[in-house]
């Protein structure tokens, strides 16, 4: 699995594990489909911001390969 913190590797329409702002301390994942991606540089260490199909907003900690 690819960890989401280069911007290059994360694209609308694949399937992702996020952690939402509220969920960080807890490390609580939230899984969803990219629909925009909200960070502007090419890499961020705690991991690319995105929008998800639902609205939610959270940094990727995991892209779920699909076989």
């Amino acid at each position: 699995m690819k960890n989401g913190k280069t911007r290059a590797d994360v694209k609308p329409g694949m399937l992702v594990n996020i952690v939402l702002k509220k969920d960080q301390r807890t490390g609580i994942l939230t899984e969803g489909i990219v629909k925009d991606l909200l960070t502007s540089a090419p890499f961020h260490h705690r991991g690319i911001k995105v929008r998800l199909d639902d609205g939610q907003i959270g940094r990727v900690q995991e892209i779920i390969e699909e076989d």
